[in-house]
């Protein structure tokens, strides 16, 4: 069947970047959009391909976008230059073949089957086509072997010499190369072997994102199911014998719909991308998604409506969130935070010629199989610029916001020209969906901090310590201090400030936590309307008895920072985090780069380092030290040993180990937390024993969360509980006792843990 280029196969040429793009439209087409599964669709590609120069990139679609990449595009480029020399350049040569009536006689037949193999087989099936030569040559030279006739011998020759010519040709461009070793498993005429070469990237048209739904050719690591908003995820991971790096290939839920409904799904974004939202929707995400949604199901009911054809109500409502996704979402950036392993998702410029790099909780860094385009990735950038309320542009090139989806909470950081002058880049930051706890840490599968560790956290937190968490990027320090907040006692006020919100301030809420949550400017944003973060940290001293966390210590608000610890110890808590790998790097970033005075730095008791250890190919965040900060030194707290080791990890046997200074109760910063408590009080065995108790409790909780095989008792709900219960049973004791029996306390809270474990358990 004959089809015209107006009803299908249409075309057009552009340029995107350095990339001359040719999109085909074939929605008209009764054959398949794919190079690799319709000869038909191969040979019109071809025709195409005569008639432009310097494609890199080819877009067939059809309800889907189909792009084959340039590899892929290079190679029909080669089998449609070889199709023209033989067609049109040697086509003289061909006649001159026949030329003589005589000779013509002998080779008539076979001549036509090599002319159709050339004209017609050879862009539509190209190693169908060299086989065929292949087999009319060895059937030439089998007649030539019994041929007495001198002028055949001379005919057959002839052919027989223009037959290897051809083979030749043929066998040396790339696509019959590469399959060629496969011959044996081949049958002519079936497509399947195309798909070694061929393997687009996939959308359907309400996508920007272009994602590729083959697996690649690697072992399979693992696969696993997560759920984003009531739809089902799939993922599956590789590894390569010849490569060291990982890939997270995704499928979602939208590539599993039925190709009838994209069609819907297309006519539906079309209407709703007629409303663009406005900054005042953005204001509050979550009530904007709801509307869009309520809208997009609307819409959906009534398109099926006009259409005479009915859905169940879920799978309207899954259509519904998938639009919700590619129009006022974030499209497959809002699957990939959604799935609990993915700690980071990073897209590079420029943008359409990388896949999404993500981060994962157990193969590390991977890439995977999702390409954004530049139209993706600029309207992403104008949604966080609506989210935020925050410039990004070539005066402002930098953007840190946080993003909140149902189902998960990021912190997004934005790039773009004249900083990164190829184009948008991100990184978002996944934040668990509930707060860490030290029970969490404990579990073997993490092994972040030991009993131990857990205890003498506990026991500083509880006894008022200012503390700075210290490390690199990606190093956990701001889940750390979040797991900090679960310790702290719910009668106490908590005040945060932050650039961007990342500590669980949501979550402690819900948990019955009186927290008031500062948001200050960030130190990387140009000046605007919003407080200066010393300004913010300043203010909360006004605001009454408080416990006091500063998400990350960057710049001159240390000053302020330091002086809310200078007031407020010894009354509350002080806490907050700063990029630094040891605690003399920790003193150099505050004092000499920052401008702190070394006294106002003694306001430091603690000191925690959290940086990742590596084993092989992989890493695994870990406590490396924990270190208090003595006060009785003059000009360098190294040198005059001001930093005193408590906890250090050994490598050899991944632990946090305690020194001899803790150990033999040579801590000057713990002695003086005890002056202050009445049970404790020169009484250093009283401390320790106090410290251990705590460690026993935190080790209670993981040993029944694994007694019980509930993974939710070690989350924050159940763990505030039972610190809820640990301050009441010690107090209960020390009242009817008249001292601190810690054997008599963790007999106690072993015993209402496990009631209210088995009370939840039945609710």
């Amino acid at each position: 069947m004959v089809l015209s280029a107006s009803t299908c196969f249409s075309s057009e040429t552009y340029h995107e970047g350095e990339n001359k793009i040719l999109k085909i439209s074939a929605e008209q087409c009764t054959f398949p959009p794919s190079i690799e599964d319709s000869p038909l669709c191969m040979s019109k590609i071809v025709d195409l391909l005569l008639e432009n120069s310097g494609i890199t990139t080819i877009i067939i679609t059809q309800q889907r976008e189909y792009e084959y990449d340039y590899g892929q595009t290079a190679l029909l480029i080669e089998l449609t230059a070889a199709y023209h020399k033989l067609n049109y350049e040697e086509r003289l040569r061909y006649a001159r073949l026949v030329a003589n009536p005589a000779s013509e006689q002998f080779i008539r037949a076979s001549y036509a089957v090599f002319q159709k193999i050339i004209s017609q087989q050879l862009k539509e099936d190209p190693l169908a086509a060299y086989v065929a030569l292949k087999r009319l040559e060895r059937q030439e030279k089998l007649r030539r072997n019994i041929v007495v006739d001198a002028r055949q011998a001379a005919a057959q020759d002839q052919l027989l010499a223009v037959l290897l010519e051809v083979l030749t040709l043929l066998e040396q461009l790339k696509i019959i190369a590469v399959l060629l070793p496969h011959l044996k498993e081949y049958t002519p005429g079936e497509r399947g072997i195309y798909s070694l070469l061929f393997h687009p990237t996939t959308r359907p048209d309400f996508m920007y994102t272009k994602l590729i739904t083959e697996f690649p050719d690697g072992n399979l690591a693992e696969s696993y199911e997560f759920t984003a908003e009531n739809d089902r995820c799939e993922v599956n991971m590789f590894t390569f014998d010849d490569d060291i790096k990982v890939m997270y290939h995704l499928t979602p839920p939208e590539f599993l719909f039925e190709e009838e409904l994209y069609e819907l799904l297309d006519n539906a974004k079309r209407i709703m991308a007629e409303h663009k939202p406005t900054r005042e929707e953005f204001v509050d995400p979550q009530r904007m998604r709801e509307v869009f949604f309520s809208i997009g199901k609307d819409l959906l009911n009534d398109l099926l409506a006009h259409r005479g054809t009915q859905l169940p109500e879920e799978k309207v409502d899954q259509l519904a969130r998938a639009l919700l996704r590619y129009t006022v979402g974030f499209g497959l950036i809002e699957l990939l935070l959604a799935d609990p392993k993915i700690q980071d998702v990073n897209i590079n410029s420029p943008n359409g010629t990388l896949p999404v790099f993500i981060v994962h909780q157990d193969y590390g860094d991977c890439a995977t199989n999702i390409y954004p385009t530049r139209l993706e990735v600029e309207s992403w950038a104008t949604k966080l610029r609506l989210i935020s309320g925050r410039p990004l542009d070539e005066a402002n090139p930098i953007l840190d916001t946080e993003l909140k989806v149902p189902g998960f909470s990021s912190r997004v950081a934005a790039l773009t020209a004249p900083l990164n002058p190829t184009g948008l880049a991100f990184s978002f930051r996944r934040h668990r969906d509930y707060p860490w706890t030290l029970p969490l840490y404990m579990q073997p599968k993490i092994k972040y901090m030991n009993p131990l560790c857990a205890g003498l956290l506990s026991f500083l937190i509880d006894n008022n310590a200012t503390i700075l968490i210290a490390g690199t990027r990606s190093s956990g320090k701001t889940s750390l201090l979040g797991s900090f907040l679960i310790e702290l006692m719910r009668k106490l006020r908590i005040v945060t400030v932050e650039d961007t919100f990342e500590l669980p301030q949501e979550a402690l809420r819900k948990l019955g936590y009186n927290v008031e949550s500062l948001r200050v400017a960030s130190a990387l944003s140009a000046p605007g309307t919003e407080v200066e973060a010393a300004t913010g940290i300043r203010s909360t001293l006004r605001l009454g008895d408080s416990a006091l966390i500063v998400g990350e210590v960057r710049s001159k608000e240390a000053l302020a920072l330091f002086e809310a610890m200078r007031v407020g110890a010894a009354a509350n808590v002080v806490a907050g985090t700063i990029h630094a790998a040891s605690p003399y790097g920790v003193f150099d970033r505050v004092v000499n780069d920052i401008g702190v005075p070394r006294t106002s730095f003694k306001a430091i008791d603690i000191i925690v380092i959290t940086n990742p250890v590596i084993s092989g190919l992989k890493k695994y965040k870990r406590i490396l030290r924990i270190t208090e900060v003595r006060k009785e030194w003059e000009d360098d707290p190294l040198r005059e040993r001001a930093f005193v080791d408590l906890m250090v990890y050994n490598p050899q046997t991944d632990q946090l180990e305690i020194t001899d200074e803790l150990r033999n109760g040579n801590s000057i910063i713990l002695k003086e937390m005890a002056a202050r408590v009445k049970e404790f009080a020169g009484n250093w065995d009283a401390v320790w024993e106090n410290i251990q108790l705590r460690a026993d409790a935190k080790q209670a909780i993981v040993d029944l969360s694994l007694e019980e095989n509930d993974p939710a008792l070690l989350e924050a709900d159940f763990v505030v509980k039972a610190n809820d219960l640990f301050h009441l049973i010690a107090d209960e004791v020390k009242e009817k006792t008249g001292k601190m029996d810690a054997e008599r306390i963790l007999f106690l809270y072993k015993e209402k843990i496990k009631q209210e474990a088995k009370k939840r358990k039945k609710e």
